[in-house]
């Protein structure tokens, strides 16, 4: 029922005057529902911790910090933020990466995955993608440091992500120098001989091994959480061995704990 005073006033008004009242009416109510909305929005999303364009730089191609970081050609710079120099970074590039990032369309399911992809309105190039993912996999950064350093918003970073990943992944089985592989032949015997001269009785041994922990997010699945956590450092880690080879560097061989949790296996295959 409508309340007392307003059905007052629509009595008391005149004809000319009711539709002024009435309009006034639906302005303060469409007011009111509005407000309403807001409030809700904002207890509903006062513990979600994301950024917005207001609060990000206005361009994501002009003056952002990654621009400024690729602009510099420099290599302890790349080395530090991704993990490759400027020439294994363009490698990459040049392998293949760009070629997919600008031929393929971007899944999205609003938009039909055969038509031409539309490289002028992404918020990133190539590089800017590639360079995008190789900050993520590089550390255990919050995908909130990343809107920062890219000026994207929640959603185009973990669209790029997840679409940069998949091409990455294509790219880097095509390069013959990112195969995983053990040595064999005559090269496994010259290894085996160098470690049999320290340690004879290694017959067969091509390297050696070394753990290494590698920080991660803290997943809010409590039982993916569980499966993450590391109780002797006290924090969330993936652990692998690293193989080295006795010629005197690394072999690009990681064995990961195998995990049974879905989420843990795609960080697994993230690092690898």
């Amino acid at each position: 029922m409508a309340d007392p005073y307003i059905q007052t006033l629509l009595l008391q008004s005149s004809d000319d005057n009711l539709f002024e009242l009435q309009a006034a009416l639906a302005i303060i109510l469409l007011v009111g529902i509005e407000l309403s909305r807001q409030a809700r929005a904002h207890r509903r999303n006062s513990s979600r911790l994301y950024l917005r364009h207001p609060q990000l730089l206005p361009n994501p191609r002009i003056n952002t910090p990654w621009q400024r970081l690729y602009e510099s050609q420099d290599d302890r710079a790349f080395i530090t933020t991704m993990g490759f120099d400027v020439e294994t970074f363009q490698y990459i590039l040049n392998s293949g990466f760009e070629l997919a990032w600008d031929e393929t369309p971007i899944p999205r399911a609003d938009v039909s995955t055969n038509g031409a992809p539309r490289i002028g309105a992404r918020s990133l190039d190539a590089a800017g993608a590639l360079g995008l993912v190789l900050h993520y996999l590089s550390s255990a950064m919050l995908e909130i440091s990343l809107q920062e350093i890219f000026a994207l918003v929640p959603t185009t970073v973990s669209c790029y992500l997840k679409f940069s990943q998949h091409i990455l992944l294509k790219t880097l089985k095509r390069i013959p120098d990112a195969a995983i592989s053990f040595p064999q032949g005559e090269l496994l015997k010259a290894d085996n001989e160098r470690i049999r001269a320290r340690h004879p009785r290694l017959v067969g041994a091509f390297g050696s091994i070394d753990g290494l922990a590698l920080p991660i997010q803290v997943a809010e699945d409590p039982e993916v959480e569980n499966a993450t956590y590391n109780g002797w450092k006290s924090s969330h880690f993936i652990s692998n061995v690293i193989v080295f080879s006795p010629r005197g560097k690394w072999l690009p061989i990681f064995l990961f704990e195998v995990r049974s949790c879905h989420y843990t296996q795609e960080r697994l295959r993230r690092l690898s």
